[in-house]
């Protein structure tokens, strides 16, 4: 039997797990995913999650579960309330702009330190994907926007993760902001055969990706318009869920480069939980399908 050496890169709201548990969460819905698959012969998957949150303890230029600056309770910077409300921006339609401005502003029970501006766009976003999730989702983009603008703290995570590959990982999966971490080691060419000479990686699977939010990609310093692209001798499958509120549904399809792409169904219970995606049936194939 074939086993496939993955490294997975998870993304934010792991601080009260480990890279144990997830290791072994993910390999079971991973492995429920392959063997679901008919037409592929049978195979094993060794993989492992660095617990990458583990480094972010409170402190100057850390990131820590209690930490104040992602209080309710503490007004939202301005420079990260314009990244919150330009990613809404990104993903909002104007016919949900135009009943947000129709609604008082304590419809949703949103905090009161949040300004209009963002209150009306967080309206409209939960006018396009109702379900009581902006307010996660604001936490989660004030994340990914500290993460982004701390170039030692990104440049740490990095090495963090790159320390868990050897020259006999395959696949990586990189889920919400893990996907961009993986990406970025990529770009940056730390992984494969430019950063890793020998290296059988071959392929990358990205679920759920906030790279498909344009305020996301600027942030990176990536060009508006300059396509998202790999070195060709990595494969790029992106697997994501129209009706993910993390991401807005957003593909990467019309972004990047030699990409492959697969919408999924993950239900209406969490369709951004990694282990709906880790199960689906194109990610499954992705690590089982070997070599492109």
């Amino acid at each position: 039997m074939e086993t496939v050496q993955v490294v997975g890169v998870h993304g934010i709201g792991q601080s009260k797990t480990s890279g144990h548990r997830l290791t072994a969460d993910w390999s079971r819905a991973l492995q429920r995913g392959i063997d679901s698959l008919p037409d592929i012969e049978a195979c094993a998957v060794s993989l492992v999650v660095p617990h990458w949150t583990a480094l972010l303890a409170r402190g100057t230029d850390r990131l820590g579960p209690e930490d104040d600056l992602f209080s309710e309770s503490v007004p939202m910077e301005a420079a990260a309330e314009d990244f919150v409300a330009e990613a809404f921006t990104d993903l909002v339609r104007s016919e949900d702009v135009a009943f947000a401005e129709t609604q008082p502003l304590a419809t949703l029970g949103l905090p009161k330190l949040w300004s209009p501006r963002l209150t009306r766009l967080a309206m409209a976003y939960d006018h396009r994907f109702p379900g009581g999730g902006v307010q996660f989702l604001v936490r989660r983009l004030w994340e990914v926007r500290y993460y982004l603008t701390r170039p030692a703290l990104a440049a740490e995570v990095r090495a963090f993760v790159r320390d868990e590959f050897t020259l006999d990982t395959a696949v990586v999966i990189g889920h919400s902001l893990g996907s961009v971490i993986a990406y970025d080691l990529l770009r940056r060419k730390e992984l494969g055969a430019a950063g890793m000479p020998g290296s059988d990686l071959h392929t990358l699977v990205t679920c759920g990706s906030p790279l498909g939010i344009p305020a996301v990609r600027r942030l990176m310093g990536l060009i508006d318009g300059a396509p998202l692209q790999l070195d060709s001798r990595i494969r790029w499958v992106n697997v994501f869920d129209p009706d993910d509120f993390i991401t807005g549904g957003a593909s990467l399809s019309a972004v990047a480069r030699e990409l492959t792409e697969a919408p999924v169904n993950n239900g209406t219970g969490d369709p951004h939980s990694a282990l709906r995606y880790l199960r689906s049936v194109p990610v499954a194939r992705a690590v089982a399908g070997g070599r492109p």
